[in-house]
């Protein structure tokens, strides 16, 4: 009787785990089949999936109507520059590059994003200038990296190498590799090199590289600090100027993995059907200890501040006193914007809390702490890590082999009798006793990468991780790229790098005003902005209707001031930040505007590009160019509005203020 009670329990058994093994069969089929008649199946998420602790809520953000007079203030086109165009093309006699060269040259770029992009550009139009072949240059922060992906070599892990050589077959003669025989010289270093200082002359290469070059068939570069030729050329080189131009904005295109990528996120981003602002902070570790602001900062961070900042001083890439008054230097406008700051000049202009923000940059200095504020003015805040997920990103990386740095060793067994032993036989009594073991660290025990300030003055070097992660970082920085030139309203928090030179977004801000020069482009007077903060310091998230006014005059008029402004100030260390009028063209006479007060003399566009009727444009550029405020309200709701009622805000402005104010910000736009 027992045993057939045992085999009744284990046949029901069998029968569960049948019905079990059905059920979850069923489920999976279930799900199968819903995806197949899905829109995007499994490769496409809605952008309002979480990937971080504060949940932006895209889907049910309200939108503007598009025909309102707030919707043009905000998002419309600047139209003191709708007479801009892009125009690369040469002016006048251009001939093709000679089929037979005087040699080779062979480059290795070295430095981040924005210095590789400068470089290119540089030994492209150095190329031509010689009448040499290049070779497709070598980009050291992926050549040094151990690990990554085989597939991506060099220029190609970031640009595509085929596109480079195709567009620039009218312009200079590009191989991928040098022949054999100079490779074999190039391993035993026989080829004449050349460390090329920064903002070289085109007399420099022509006087002594061009020797070199005609003696030895051949030569190499290497550039350091983003750039190997000068940023204003003498006039007769200004084809040169437009070489440049069509190098950065029409050759170099990332290579395919890095755009499809790109797409996607901007397609997440742009899926509720609302515009969008992209900011980049530019707040990195080597700014900050650049310009003395690590004031701005507390505990650890301003220790690794001073630090770098140290670093800079011995090796006499700074001059000056390793203490400084960060807050002097805020107020005369050398600090970045913080991230609370750029969301209170966003907020007091008028864009809602609900507004989408694009946070670029490989590195924010100070972490998510630092965007906290930037998080309770605005809700839908996101990057790159939240439009996208670790698989799509590990496909762009490709195919790498795993590190055994990235796995903490194993402990040491200890042998107790041995150790007896040693202890018998070491010396006479009595003796102390042995200090304890040291207590093993491993990468997951210490606080942050900032670990090593508590234990050492110097920084340790790179382990092999970090140098993937250096290779990474340049693919991180072709998105937020992307992402930012496409963007509708581009903000900088800070438009210098660690050198002093133009950094990332002064990149970006160039790309814009070449491809679309109306796109809103912010640069506001940081010097101005930090005057109207501290005159409200004490009660800044309640400001009144005078201060936020002041505010939005300064916004408005940084959408041109950048023509003659900082951004036109970096075109001295970087062209490309600041390619107009040399690659940009008129649609009409300019006369006397305030566009020809600005840039100069600016070429008509010619009859071929058709952009339509110069009357009409004129008509446009003599209307009211600023539409009526929105309400304005001196309560907190200001900065922290309410989800339900953001537009509608206590307090309004009379009729004849908005007027006046609409005509003192227009006569302010035209000086």
């Amino acid at each position: 009787m027992k045993g057939e009670g045992k085999t009744g329990m284990k046949s029901k058994l069998k029968w569960v785990a049948l019905a079990g093994l059905l059920l979850s069969f069923l489920s999976i089929s279930i799900h199968f089949f819903l995806a197949m008649f899905t829109d995007h199946g499994f490769s496409d998420y809605q952008a309002s999936v979480t990937f971080f602790s504060w949940q932006p809520i895209i889907e049910s953000a309200s939108s503007i109507p598009k025909t309102s007079p707030l919707y043009r203030r905000l998002w419309g086109p600047v139209r003191h520059l709708e007479s801009l165009h892009p125009h690369a093309n040469p002016r006048g006699y251009y001939a093709d590059p000679y089929p037979d060269t005087r040699g080779f040259i062979f480059v290795r770029i070295q430095g981040g994003f924005h210095e590789i992009r400068n470089s290119i550009g540089d030994v492209v139009v150095v190329s031509r200038l010689l009448n040499a072949t290049l070779v497709v240059p070598e980009i050291q922060s992926t050549t040094s990296s151990k690990g990554i992906s085989s597939d991506f070599k060099s220029f190609s892990y970031l640009y595509n190498e085929e596109q480079f050589i195709s567009a620039l077959t009218k312009d200079v003669k590009v191989i991928r590799t040098l022949p054999k025989n100079l490779k074999g010289a190039r391993r035993e270093k026989k080829i004449p090199l050349f460390r090329v200082p920064y903002q070289a002359s085109p007399y420099f290469y022509l006087h002594h590289v061009l020797p070199v070059l005609n003696k030895h068939s051949v030569v190499e570069l290497v550039i350091n600090n983003g750039g190997c030729l000068q940023a204003i050329l003498p006039p007769q080189f200004e084809e040169y100027q437009r070489l440049r131009c069509r190098v950065a904005f029409h050759a170099l295109r990332f290579r395919k993995e890095v755009e499809e990528l790109a797409a996607k996120i901007l397609q997440r981003l742009r899926s509720p059907g609302r515009p969008y602002i992209a900011y980049d902070p530019g707040m990195t570790r080597e700014a900050l200890a650049y310009y003395g602001c690590a004031e701005l900062f507390q505990d650890v961070h301003n220790e690794l501040i001073q630090h770098k900042r140290s670093w800079m001083i011995k090796r006499k890439l700074i001059k000056g006193k390793l203490s400084v008054d960060s807050a002097a230097r805020r107020l005369n406008g050398s600090c970045p914007l913080m991230p609370e700051e750029v969301g209170i000049l966003l907020r007091a202009y008028g864009y809602s809390w609900d507004t989408i923000i694009y946070v670029s940059g490989g590195e924010v200095f100070g972490g998510q702490r630092a965007l906290t504020p930037l998080h309770g003015m605005f809700e839908n805040v996101v990057d790159r890590t939240f439009l996208s997920t670790s698989w799509e990103m590990n496909n762009l990386y490709g195919r790498e082999t795993n590190l055994i740095d990235e796995y903490p060793k194993k402990l040491t067994v200890i042998n107790f009798e041995s150790k007896r032993e040693e202890w018998k036989l070491a010396g006479p009594r009595p003796r102390p006793l042995p200090p304890p073991p040291a207590r093993p660290k491993y990468p997951y025990n210490i606080e942050g990468w900032w670990g090593w300030v508590a234990e050492s003055d110097n920084e340790p070097e790179s382990t092999v991780m970090e140098l993937r992660m250096n290779a990474h970082k340049l693919l991180w920085e072709a998105i937020d790229y992307i992402v930012c030139v496409e963007a509708d309203v581009f903000i900088p928090g800070f438009d210098r790098d660690g050198k002093g030179h133009p950094n990332f977004a002064s990149l970006v801000m160039g790309h814009r005003l070449y491809q679309s020069a109306t796109s809103r482009t912010y640069l506001p007077n940081r010097k101005e902005v930090a005057k109207l903060l501290e005159q409200t310091r004490s009660h800044l998230y309640q400001a009144n209707v005078t201060w936020v006014k002041s505010v939005r005059r300064l916004m408005r008029k940084s959408l041109l001031d950048r023509l003659s402004g900082p951004s036109a100030k970096s075109k001295s260390l970087s062209f490309l930040s600041h390619p107009v009028p040399e690659c940009s063209c008129s649609s009409y006479d300019l006369q006397e505007s305030q566009l020809k007060a600005a840039l100069g003399a600016v070429h008509l566009c010619p009859s071929w590009m058709n952009t339509g009727s110069g009357t009409a444009l004129k008509e446009k550029e003599s209307e009211d160019d600023l539409d009526e405020y929105d309400s304005l309200s001196s309560s907190s709701r200001l900065f922290f509005g309410n989800p339900e009622g953001s537009h509608e805000i206590a307090g309004e402005v009379t009729k004849e203020e908005t007027q006046l104010e609409d005509q003192e910000e227009l006569e302010g736009g035209e000086r």
